[in-house]
């Protein structure tokens, strides 16, 4: 069985990562590269680096803060935002990344994805897709214009798909900084509908809500923005319970195997025997 991804999104608004809430609020965080090292340190999968003002503003990939970041990167790093030319990709590439999300380009200029797909190989580009629950059902989103398009996400993901996708970023917008969890039905229509791996992305509020994604869909990565900036072994203690049922990828010392949790996903103090008997080990420290 392929090992399920655990992958950090990193929104950058004006130079800065910003927590999002519903693509309409956005509170400071700090700096791009800072952010990536951080992440890289706590174990990680993959990043996701998506500049939300380079398309706004009509601006060309941020390639100066994207070098910054990859010197900092040991993981998979995806890059999107601002990309309307095959130059823009190329450029990206000699900087760090390893892939580009477009998403405007996804919907607007489908041929570049195509072309992106043939120059650099699909397992390079993934289409990146906005989709918010109306009443007429899910529906793709275009979050330059705040418009609601008369298209379902997941038969955009097939048409992705056969234009050279080699994976579907599906952006739940009204989950987007909730914490409620996954959209599962979006994300399970749009896993029915591609052979591509599927990433999910928007309402991750705890382990739990990782484990639903994981046990009701086939999605092979689940993707969190706000949930990982403000606690450092978040990512370690979700990769401790995951892996209790899915396998996962270990790569830090610490992995809290055979610590205790609570109903919340939130580590149970050890006996103070326990503490106790870990005073006197020697962990050196991890160099990667």
């Amino acid at each position: 069985m392929l090992k399920r991804r655990i992958i950090a999104t990193l929104v950058v608004k004006d130079g800065i990562v910003v927590q999002s809430i519903g693509f309409k609020k956005y509170l400071p965080v700090g700096q791009p590269a800072i952010a990536v090292e951080f992440l890289n340190q706590w174990g990680i999968d993959e990043i996701i680096l998506l500049d939300i003002s380079a398309s706004r503003n009509g601006h060309a990939p941020d390639f100066a803060m994207v070098r910054s970041a990859s010197f900092h990167s040991r993981v998979p790093l995806t890059v999107g935002g601002g990309i309307t030319r095959i130059e823009h990709i190329m450029e990206l590439m000699h900087c760090g990344a390893d892939k580009v999300a477009l998403n405007q380009a996804a919907l607007f200029k489908p041929e570049l994805l195509t072309e992106a797909a043939h120059q650099f190989g699909d397992q390079c580009i993934v289409a990146s897709i906005d989709s918010l629950l109306t009443e007429a059902g899910h529906r793709v989103y275009d979050y330059r214009k705040s418009k609601v398009l008369n298209q379902k996400p997941m038969e955009l993901a097939a048409q992705l798909q056969e234009l050279g996708s080699g994976e579907i970023l599906i952006n739940s917008v009204d989950r987007d900084g909730s914490y409620l969890g996954f959209d599962i039905e979006l994300i399970d229509s749009v896993c029915s509908m591609v052979t591509v791996p599927v990433i999910c992305s928007g309402g991750a509020g705890n382990v739990h809500h990782f484990l639903e994604v994981f046990l009701q869909t086939h999605a092979s990565a689940a993707s969190a923005a706000n949930f990982f900036h403000f606690s450092e072994h978040s990512v370690t203690t979700i990769k401790a319970q995951i892996s209790l049922h899915f396998p996962v990828r270990h790569e830090t010392w610490f992995n809290y195997q055979g610590t205790r949790f609570d109903d919340n996903g939130r580590l149970i103090k050890k006996e103070d025997s326990e503490l106790e008997d870990m005073l006197f080990l020697r962990i050196e420290k991890e160099v990667i």
